[in-house]
């Protein structure tokens, strides 16, 4: 079958197109994205405000188009730290969905540390043994460790690289001071989660999941993406300090320049590094290995494993542990007849 998963971060809208079937992996179709930072849209009360709707809702119904002209037979729709913890968030959700016919299923912290970690999980396999998956997203981070599918440890704290940049970094380069208090903030952040995941012991396998890890993997050497999903791809935390040193004098302009680094993410990987080297320097990692898999593979599989045991109705079930996620699947068909 064809699944479509739409994705609104805090970065970027996206939606994938999938075809796979129960135990299958799933083989990417055809994808559409679009740059679209809420946060930039947002007010002092923090509310996205009108424009920022608008283009949410414009890229909504475009995705949903998309999905029907490709044969997609049913949809995840979700967002994440963007809408989650916008104060007009609630709101935004229900015109979307009045203007689209789409519902966007808004998915907690844990929940989206928990899915992102049952994709690395597959991506790794049983014989990795106990994993700790580390996401650096937009608007938060996350953080999962287990040795099962479901990790024994899921959270997310503020530490998205976007909103860093946006609420700590002052100047282009930034200043030695912001740099400073960021490093600050960020150090006793990480500190009130980390004695929770150290209480599990040392992880056989670190792996960073997110766009982030990509690009300073790549920036440390790595294979770009070209070489395809199954080129083996690392980060060493002593290659991390020597390019978090190099980000901090650079302009966004001479980092978009860079080797892997896309002009949407130049601006916040200042900020992605600095979190990246103190999470590998409190959990003592000295090496991640990357995984393409993420988020929206962690949903797809679910969902697929909720078909093999399921009815065909196109919802995804709470059963096998996991946080309760039935209102992210939609049939497409049933919205055939709306107005965009």
């Amino acid at each position: 079958m064809r699944l479509g998963v739409l994705d609104i971060g805090s970065n970027t809208v996206h939606l994938l197109l999938v075809d796979a079937h129960p135990g299958a992996r799933p083989v990417p179709f055809a994808t559409h994205k679009r740059p679209l930072s809420l946060v930039a849209f947002l007010d002092d009360e923090g509310n996205i405000e009108p424009r920022g709707v608008a283009e949410l809702e414009s890229f909504v119904a475009e995705a949903r188009e998309f999905a029907l002209r490709h044969h997609a037979e049913d949809l995840l729709a979700f967002c994440t730290s963007a809408i989650r913890e916008a104060a007009n968030g609630a709101e935004v959700l229900a015109q979307v969905r009045e203007n689209t016919g789409i519902s966007l299923r808004e998915l907690t912290g844990p929940q989206e540390a928990a899915m992102t970690y049952l994709a690395v999980r597959r991506w790794y396999g049983w014989g990795a043994g106990s994993i700790l998956d580390l996401d650096i997203g937009g608007g938060s981070f996350e953080l999962a460790m287990g040795m099962d599918e479901i990790p024994s440890v899921a959270t997310s704290i503020p530490l998205g690289a976007g909103r860093l940049t946006r609420d700590w970094l002052e100047g282009d380069p930034p200043t030695a001071k912001s740099i400073k208090a960021l490093r600050k903030y960020i150090k006793k952040t990480m500190n009130d989660v980390a004695g929770e995941f150290l209480s599990l012991g040392k992880p056989d396998l670190v792996a960073g999941s997110s766009k982030t890890f990509r690009s300073l993997a790549r920036l440390a050497g790595s294979a770009p993406s070209g070489s395809g999903p199954f080129v083996r791809r690392t980060l060493r935390r002593d290659d991390l300090e020597l390019w978090t040193t190099r980000l901090a004098a650079l302009t966004v302009d001479d980092t978009s320049h860079l080797d892997g680094v896309s002009q949407l993410r130049a601006p916040q990987l200042l900020a992605g590094a600095l979190v990246a080297r103190r999470a590998m320097k409190v959990m003592k990692v000295k090496k991640i290995e990357i995984c393409p898999w993420a988020l929206r593979e962690g949903l797809i599989l679910r969902r697929f494993d909720t078909l093999m045991y399921e009815s065909s109705e196109p919802i995804l079930m709470a059963s096998g542990g996991f946080p309760e996620l039935t209102a992210g699947t939609q049939s497409l068909a049933a919205h055939e007849g709306r107005s965009s």
